[in-house]
């Protein structure tokens, strides 16, 4: 114990005087995991009588276990710059900063904690176990600040959550699968983190609205299980995801939004994905799909912003694609596009957004070379004679069918940075967040945004979260004016130009990546 307060000490003096202090250091982080003293794996003791020990008055019992878990977290917390905690003072929770109380759910009577928002704050710590105590929270937005270390597993008790957006900080570890306890769970936001691992097919089975785990460390194929998923918005982006869609996506029936961005994904796209007709944003730039286009694009008459970029597609772009009713935004630039439909011009579609540059389409100046183009439309890829993909590293899933024309040659897989700024959660008020709106090139991180409101609206365009889902718990009072936090990286990676627009959690940060 004194080697750690010699060590605090010694990193509250380096914060004081580094202007740089802001930024959480790998070897800072280390140190945290080290000394995130988790008892029995990061689960409450089964006794846990010191709570009833505390000399001090409350109003309830629930009041006191939130007291210790708050006191608790403060005392997790070595870097507060904008002194966001400096009134976790005293038996009077409900004026803790970031702190909302309302009626239990089980007994009007009595006042209990309900939510947690300490969006923005820039606060530098990791979470204790006493967490575990506030069984009566219905969420917890912590996103853009700097806590890092695991999830504890005594969050599982938190059995009336319905959000959680941890997003933009330094968590760390393979997946937290104790998220996947949570019986009420429907908004999940993980973005910006250092996770890694694969993704356990668990997630999709869940019944949630938002699967939010972009910009992470994730390396695994996605799970078959993908197609038992509910939810109305999946942004798996820039991680190193591998291998090809599972054909279950077209059991999604309820898929308003999926990002892939900028992973290691491969071979032909499925026909199945044409079943998503309720799909408004498909975004699969940056990867290493082959072929041509699926037949039964006109069913999927929502689409409003289509993005197939930076990819190996060959072969036409069909007339059923550019007349779709809603489309708006076409990007199909950087494949080996050898025909167009003419309906696909810019001068046949003066509502439509087209960017076709850099394929192998004659008479054009803005393509690629002859030289770039023949190795891979001389080898052209037959998808209907079978599943033809790519495992990890460009090996082959299933021998293509015999004659087939050889694959080409896979590009070396993009390295994706991981950036750190998603979107505020909305406040623990009526219904799950709304979506984000990913735009251009990474300013400062984003204000949290206004509380969430009742039943969430259709999907509209912007990146992020949406969700149809059943209003929060609890209703709280509205959240304080979030806290700027310090701006973000710069990034090179990017993502649709609208998604999630039913959720009002935080927007993620200003750049052209999720």
């Amino acid at each position: 114990m004194v080697a750690l307060g010699c060590f605090l000490f010694f990193l509250v003096s380096f914060c004081s005087f580094s202007p740089s202090s802001f930024a959480l250091s790998d070897v800072e982080a280390a140190s945290i995991v080290r000394h995130q003293l988790l008892g029995d794996n990061g689960e409450l003791p089964n006794t846990f009588e010191y709570v009833m020990t505390i000399n001090k008055t409350f109003a309830n019992a629930r009041l006191k276990k939130a007291y210790v878990a708050l006191q608790a977290w403060k005392k997790a917390i070595y870097s507060d710059p904008t002194n966001f905690t400096a009134n976790w003072e005293g038996t009077n929770v409900c004026a803790y900063n970031g702190v909302f109380c309302d009626c239990a759910l089980d007994d009007p009577n009595i006042s209990v904690v309900a939510g947690i928002d300490l969006n923005h704050a820039d606060i530098a710590g990791h979470l204790p176990v006493e967490l575990g105590l506030l069984a009566d929270v219905s969420l917890v937005h912590i996103n853009s600040n700097r806590f890092c270390g695991i999830i504890p597993k005594s969050i599982k008790n938190l059995t009336l959550l319905d959000e959680i957006d941890f997003s933009n900080n330094r968590f760390m570890g393979p997946f937290p699968d104790v998220v996947l306890e949570l019986p009420k769970l429907k908004y999940l936001d993980l973005r910006y983190n250092n996770f890694e691992g694969q993704v356990p097919s668990a997630l999709f089975e869940k019944n949630l609205d938002a699967i939010l785990i972009n910009n992470n460390r994730f390396h695994s194929t996605i799970p078959e299980s993908l197609g038992n998923s509910n939810a109305s918005v999946v942004v798996l982006a820039n991680n190193k995801f591998y291998g090809c869609i599972p054909n279950s996506i077209g059991k999604m029936g309820t898929l308003d939004e999926l990002v892939l961005i900028n992973n290691d994904l491969s071979g032909c796209l499925p026909e199945e994905i044409t079943k998503l007709t309720s799909l408004t944003v498909l975004d699969i730039s940056g990867n290493k799909f082959v072929g041509s286009l699926p037949k039964g694009l006109k069913s999927m008459e929502k689409v409003e912003v289509f993005n197939i970029a930076s990819n190996k597609f060959m072969g036409n772009v069909p007339k059923n694609l550019c007349t779709l009713p809603n489309l708006a935004n076409l990007t199909f630039s950087k494949n080996y596009f050898e025909s167009i439909d003419q309906t696909c011009t810019p001068s046949h579609s003066n509502d439509l957004d087209i960017d076709g540059n850099e394929n192998c389409l004659a008479g054009r100046s803005d393509q690629k070379t002859e030289k770039e183009c023949f190795p891979v439309v001389s080898n052209p890829i037959d998808c209907n004679k079978g599943h033809y993909g790519f495992g990890h590293e460009g090996q082959s899933l299933k021998n293509p069918p015999t004659k087939s024309p050889s694959t080409p040659k896979q590009p070396p897989p993009k390295q994706v940075k991981t950036p750190s700024k998603p979107k505020p959660p909305p406040n623990p008020v009526a219904s799950p967040p709304p979506p984000v709106a990913s735009p251009p090139p990474p300013p400062p991180p984003v204000h949290s945004p206004p509380p969430p409101v009742a039943s969430p609206p259709p999907p509209v365009h912007s990146p992020p979260p949406p969700i149809a889902s059943s209003s929060p718990l609890v209703d709280s009072p509205p959240l304080p004016a979030p806290i700027a936090s310090p701006p973000p990286p710069t990034f090179e990676v990017g993502l649709p130009p609208t998604l999630g627009s039913l959720y009002a959690s935080p927007p993620p940060p200003i750049f052209q990546g999720y």
